[in-house]
């Protein structure tokens, strides 16, 4: 899939699912390097077989005994959401030989069908482990780097200038376009936007009108990081409320967004119910804001729901890389105080501002003092990412980072 290997920090955590349990099963995004990875760490161990193909897929649905006979464990069988009805089977062989781990590495880029079908086939037979888009971490050859505030943090920032910084979140983190940077990135996310909609959109829900969904997302993307209405949203573009629900729902399920919720610890203050939605890949988000530019992209409109975008999916990215789920909310009252990202860590609160500016001030860090305040035993000192290159202390324990450092 790409000229170089790169690194993934969901390396040993997926060797280790292989040596404990029958069956793993590895989702995420269409070209979030899913196969690449399988390959490198079980090439030599497994059989690789993808179910894409419809002949393949044919074979697999009229007989799969016959089927999982012609192609024994241990393998690798790629997307397979496409051919659901082997998973009863692959349990069957499991229970038959249910001391031996790693049989089945199965991959799969959507989410509805493959946690349902999943669920009730292999519960407790599989690990279940997700891979997105390269983090920063992964692209700068640092993929195990901790989080600022965990234990062993050493500040390791990253010099690159913001004309460099802003190249990469417009290149985004697919590994094929990282890999290799003479890629022409507005045609390959042209075309992955295309190839998304024709397979992923038409196979989990009829859309009549491809372009009024290409529309819906750029709608979405104009949106991004703010409080989503639906309703209004609906009323823009002239569909129901109930379909822009359902394409959310698709968007979720194929890894393409991620909604974000509102934190309700404070049950004395009014607080937002909306949720807010960012894409998962900021190359994406990017094409389909129609930005091509760096500078464009950095002091133009969405600068601050890119650069929001980019510290949250670090975040996201180094969390469920380990294997884990990642608790990740936003606080907002109703009378407009605001933290972008809160992060529950083991009952601990920690308020993260994202802010564009490159000089911090103390300002910047109001809504965190005020979510401190009102969080007392549970907030934990708070951070200001911005894309500047200075380290400062910004009052009682709060720090203003350069994204570099996150």
């Amino acid at each position: 899939m790409s000229k170089k290997y790169i690194k993934r920090a969901l390396e040993s955590v997926l060797k280790k699912a292989g040596h404990e349990f029958p069956a793993v099963v590895l989702t995420g995004p269409r070209q979030s390097g899913k196969t690449t990875l399988l390959k490198h760490l079980f090439g030599n161990s497994h059989r690789y077989v993808s179910l894409e193909p419809p002949d393949i897929r044919a074979s697999a649905e009229t007989d799969p005994r016959g089927f999982l006979d012609t192609y024994p464990a241990p393998v690798i069988f790629d997307e397979i959401q496409y051919a659901p009805t082997l998973l009863p089977y692959i349990k069957e062989h499991i229970d038959a030989h249910r001391d031996k781990k790693g049989q089945y590495l199965l991959t799969g880029s959507q989410n509805i069908l493959m946690t349902e079908h999943i669920t009730e086939s292999l519960a407790g037979r599989a690990a279940m482990l997700k891979l997105l888009p390269l983090s920063q971490r992964e692209i700068f050859g640092c993929p195990d780097a901790t989080l600022p505030w965990e234990k062993g943090h050493t500040a390791s920032h990253q010099h690159t200038s913001s004309n460099q910084l802003w190249n990469c979140f417009l290149r985004g983190g697919y590994p094929e376009l990282v890999a290799d940077t003479e890629r022409d990135i507005y045609l390959w996310h042209s075309s992955y936007i295309q190839t998304y909609l024709e397979r992923d959109i038409r196979t989990l829900r009829q859309v009549g009108d491809l372009t009024t969904f290409q529309n819906f997302l750029r709608a979405l993307a104009a949106r991004n990081g703010q409080l989503l209405n639906l309703t209004e949203m609906a009323r823009d573009l002239g569909v129901a409320v109930n379909t822009a629900k359902a394409w959310i729902s698709v968007l979720e399920a194929t890894f393409q967004i991620i909604v974000l919720r509102p934190y309700f610890g404070n049950l004395n203050k009014r607080l937002v119910k909306s949720p807010k939605i960012y894409f998962t890949d900021l190359g994406t988000l990017c094409y389909l804001a129609g930005l091509k530019d760096p500078d464009h992209a950095a002091s133009g409109p969405m600068g601050g729901s890119i650069f929001e975008t980019a510290v949250l999916m670090e975040i996201i990215k180094t969390i469920v890389h380990r294997g884990e789920e990642a608790q990740v909310y936003f606080w907002r009252t109703a009378t407009g105080v605001e933290v972008d990202v809160i992060i529950e860590v083991q009952g601990k609160l920690i308020p993260i501002e994202v802010k564009l500016s490159a000089t911090p001030k103390p300002a910047m860090a109001e809504g965190i003092r005020i979510f401190q305040t009102d969080f007392l035993s549970k907030a934990s000192s708070g951070f200001v990412i911005t894309p500047g290159s200075t380290r400062l202390p910004l009052g009682n324990g709060i720090i203003a980072l350069p994204f570099g450092e996150l």
